[in-house]
């Protein structure tokens, strides 16, 4: 399994450095898994050696107040079903309600986040702010925001779901 505690995490970390792979770094809710993910994970992939994976726990994802019925699919399973997943080298649950520490402590080559983010933007209070971006290109990382795969969305499902079961 690829699931892993952040102390774990930084000792696969310093090896996978010492052999100087690039480490790339995202985060999210994952909740339920859909095209959209797996083409993101797979691009955020393709900007390094190494993909790690930070997922909200559930406490998080009800702070984040995506929906009252959210998370549908609990930490653990979400964790599972992206670690099994093959451009994924390590997951990393946590329950801050930003994954700023996780990111502090990586200091990834990249981060990425999807395209309802901003690279560019350096204003921490704007929602477009990608958390960690000052840390990481601090450190000499770069920071890269993906587009989204349009129509496809755990709250669309969502919707979906809810519109077919009234």
């Amino acid at each position: 399994m690829k699931s892993y505690t952040l102390e774990v995490s930084l000792t696969l970390i310093k090896d996978w450095r010492s052999k100087d792979e690039k480490i790339v770094f995202t985060n999210g809710v994952f909740d339920l898994l859909h095209v959209g993910h797996v083409d993101y994970l797979e691009r955020a992939k393709s900007m390094g050696d190494r993909l790690i994976v930070g997922i909200n726990d559930d406490a998080s994802v009800r702070r984040l107040g995506k929906a009252p019925e959210r998370p549908i699919n609990p930490e653990w399973a979400r964790a599972q079903i992206i670690a099994a997943l093959k451009p994924v080298d390590a997951v990393i649950i946590f329950g801050e309600d930003t994954p700023l520490r996780l990111i502090e402590s990586i200091l990834p080559d990249v981060l990425v986040k999807g395209g309802d983010y901003n690279a560019d933007c350096t204003d921490a209070a704007d929602p477009a702010y990608i958390v960690g971006s000052t840390e990481v290109i601090r450190n000499g990382g770069k920071v890269k925001a993906l587009s989204l795969v349009q129509g496809f969305s755990t709250t669309n499902i969502v919707s979906i779901l809810k519109r077919t079961n009234s």
